[in-house]
């Protein structure tokens, strides 16, 4: 009986703790004098304003670009409150197209980068948190090359990873969840996009509990869009939904085109839903569930579109082979007995890529399509300075070049709004 009330005491203060939550405001034209707690006295930085805040609170942000204290590059969100973006500079209107609400780094902040431009590093079990309404784009602080890897049309020439001479590429996340931290609860990842990022779009390393990755734009990242982890070593530690997004130009890690490349990924110890979602043009696969032991998760991919990834729709280990498949294969139903698979419906190709025409940046698909990486040897043995070699005792040597058509181009932020609405039912839909 003790233990019954303990129980109810918890949840009574839980439930007094969200009703009595704040809302905070925060404005490019605010000042950090201001209350910060009345759209009349916004604060100016949404880094002071997680300051002030209390667990549970909410900070609704107007357009702009946030790119934390003292213009280092990322913020850091070290306590549970939600993150409410896309308002007009009164707060009377809100709209996340309209009113872009970025973070937006330049190339020249790298020097102090963080894990990531939105570093999530909280505690607390019965957190709810919402990031709602932003645009992450790092196609500032990238660095591209003048004019390799060009194709006619696009923005910028190839990413350029670093140690590259003079580079200084910042290869971090646009949102990142440390792992190692509890992190727990509720968090939802909604109406955002997340665009030219040199290093996984979004991870969250979650403890325990359930994150929903909803009606979001990922276009032009690298490695992964969205990949989502549980640290607690226990099946179904995290209840991970992943719906409604659209996923595009997912590059590998490297420009040889090698490895990753993957829309989005199911991990360990989650289960993952997989639903509603527009994976397209990915470098290697729309849907990736090659990672770990199958044993350890369970998946449901039902209602997703596919078109045109490179290598194949969907890829999964089915022991001790990894299968590349599209959804119009017909082993494509078979998976349904693979390990971990619990649901495998109603997942289409799509046969009609007009719904793409005037949408989607026409230079950087036709690249996208026609991306080549291609090596050249030289090795002459009689040359000069390999007869000296062989004189002195030293091994023969030869030459490799190199050349990518294209790997990891800025695609143009503004474009990438377009995407929302692209196809009904499928991918990130108009944002309400």
């Amino acid at each position: 009986m003790k233990s019954i009330k303990m129980i109810a005491v918890a949840a009574a203060l839980a439930l007094a703790g969200q009703a009595f939550a704040a809302d905070w405001y925060v404005s490019p034209s605010g000042k950090n004098k201001n209350e910060g707690t009345s759209p009349s006295a916004p604060l100016k930085n949404i880094w002071k304003a997680i300051e002030l805040a209390s667990a549970g609170d909410v900070i609704h942000v107007a357009a702009g670009n946030y790119n934390g204290q003292m213009k280092k590059g990322w913020i850091l969100l070290d306590k549970p409150v939600s993150l409410i973006g896309g308002y007009s500079d009164d707060f009377k209107t809100r709209d996340v197209i309209k009113n872009k609400t970025m973070f937006q780094p330049t190339n020249e902040m790298n020097s102090t980068k963080g894990q990531g431009i939105l570093h999530i590093n909280y505690k607390g079990a019965n957190s709810k948190v919402v990031i709602d309404g932003f645009i992450f784009d790092q196609g500032e602080a990238n660095s591209y090359h003048a004019v390799n890897g060009k194709p006619e049309g696009v923005a910028t020439g190839m990413w350029l990873e670093p140690p590259a001479k003079g580079n200084t590429t910042n290869p971090s996340l646009n949102v990142y969840s440390l792992y190692g931290e509890n992190s727990e609860g509720d968090l939802t990842i909604q109406n955002c996009v997340f665009v030219n990022t040199g290093n996984i779009a979004l991870q969250v390393n979650h403890f325990a509990g359930n994150v929903k990755v909803l009606n979001n734009i990922f276009i032009a990242n690298r490695i992964i869009g969205a990949n989502v982890l549980a640290k607690q070593n226990k099946l179904g530690a995290v209840d991970y939904e992943f719906a409604y997004n659209t996923v595009m130009f997912t590059w590998t890690r490297t420009k040889e085109f090698g490895d990753m490349g993957f829309g989005v990924r199911s991990n360990t110890n989650c289960f993952s839903r997989i639903h509603n979602n527009l994976l397209a043009l990915n470098m290697m696969a729309g849907f990736d569930n090659t990672k770990g032991d199958p044993k350890t998760k369970k998946v449901w991919l039902d209602k997703n579109a596919f078109i045109l990834n490179k290598k194949g729709d969907v890829t999964v280990t089915v022991s001790p082979s990894i299968l590349w498949l599209n959804v119009a294969d017909d082993q494509f139903e078979d998976l349904e007995d693979a390990p971990s698979i619990e649901s495998l419906s109603g997942n289409i190709s799509i046969s009609d890529p007009s719904i793409f025409k005037g949408k989607i940046n026409q230079a950087y698909l036709e690249g996208f399509l026609n991306a080549t990486y291609t090596e050249q040897t030289s090795y002459n043995e009689n040359s000069p300075a390999n007869l000296f070699r062989a004189a002195m005792g030293m091994n023969k040597q030869g030459s490799i070049s190199s050349k990518v058509s294209m790997f990891m181009n800025k695609y143009p932020m503004e474009e990438s709004l377009l995407l929302f609405g692209l196809m009904e039912g499928y991918g990130a839909q108009m944002p309400k």
